[in-house]
């Protein structure tokens, strides 16, 4: 089943906040991203140039998620959604807007920075709100105060975020992503500097996934290479799905062996090498309270499996 535009919205994690001043920018730019591993978009509505560019990327690009930013308006709303939007986020809690936006059955993420504004969000029916300017407000900590009494509201924190505070937000589990403008930044769409966004968008996913080796098997032909295994690298056995600490193991899954690379959030993982065609074997998968820990990807290197494990 495909994942709805929230769901999408949580597995991807970085939403880029993009202001374009030219719709001819919008093709290179969410190619950019998609090649950084970045699948979704947020254009603003500050420039003409917005309604454009979201029809180009939503008819050239299926595998991108456009979404409209800084809607102010019901007619706005319109346009952004006659143009190919998925989904559209306000800086603040306008009504109309939210109204509009659920009698056409498109996600609406409205800009909320207190208890009160949480309160009539809710009141509206929503449970999914942008929590902004997140750092001016206060930051994390003051996110998670004034949501700790809203326990069904989930939060994509948006301004002053950058790759020094991103991994913070995403490990609050209240928080589905979190908007951010330092890979998109105006000098580099000017200077038409695609090759850096998709340098920067890369960098960022890096940093939300962590990905580090923690595990490797080899195999040993017979008995004997497996012995001298066993002295040269001190095997000893690991019954933990997520093979937490850095150990060496012979008669590992794969034909050579086994590497084992873990990584903060194991379904983002699994979305973002599903994003360049590499699937898991669902029989591999293992878990714990009702999530999955560990699963292997459906792609060998060099004769070894390659198992995903959740820090």
């Amino acid at each position: 089943m495909m994942p709805s535009v929230v769901e999408q919205l949580g597995l991807g994690g970085i939403v880029p906040v993009v202001v374009l001043q030219d719709e001819n920018d919008a093709l290179p730019l969410a190619r950019a991203l998609l090649e950084g591993g970045i699948s979704t978009m947020e254009i603003t509505f500050r420039t003409k140039a917005a309604p454009g560019s979201i029809a180009r990327i939503a008819k050239e690009f299926r595998q991108m998620l456009p979404g409209a930013g800084t809607v102010l308006s019901v007619e706005q709303a319109r346009r952004a959604v006659d143009a190919g939007a998925r989904y559209i986020v306000s800086p603040g809690l306008n009504a109309g807007v939210v109204e509009y936006c659920r009698t056409q059955n498109i996600p609406v993420i409205p800009g909320v920075a207190t208890p009160s504004e949480i309160s009539s969000a809710i009141e509206m029916g929503l449970d999914l709100v942008k929590f902004f300017p997140a750092e001016a407000c206060g930051g994390l900590e003051y996110l998670k105060a004034i949501s700790a009494p809203f326990g069904g509201m989930r939060f994509i924190p948006t301004g002053g975020i950058d790759e020094s505070n991103l991994l913070g937000y995403l490990r609050f589990p209240r928080v589905v992503a979190c908007g951010g403008s330092w890979m998109v930044k105006a000098d580099l769409l000017a200077g038409k500097r695609f090759d850096e966004v998709t340098r920067l968008a890369a960098r960022a996913v890096r940093t939300m996934l962590g990905f580090q080796l923690v595990h490797l098997g080899i195999n040993g032909a017979d008995a004997g290479d497996e012995a001298l295994l066993s002295h040269l690298l001190a095997v000893r056995e690991e019954k933990s799905p997520a093979l937490a600490g850095t150990l060496f193991q012979g008669r590992a899954s794969g034909r050579n062996g086994q590497l084992a690379v873990a990584a903060n959030f194991l379904e983002r993982a699994v979305a973002f090498f599903a994003s360049r065609g590499i699937g898991v074997r669902e029989e591999t998968k293992t878990g714990r309270t009702g999530k999955t820990v560990s699963v292997d990807l459906d792609r060998e290197i060099g004769g070894f499996a390659v198992r995903l494990v959740q820090l």
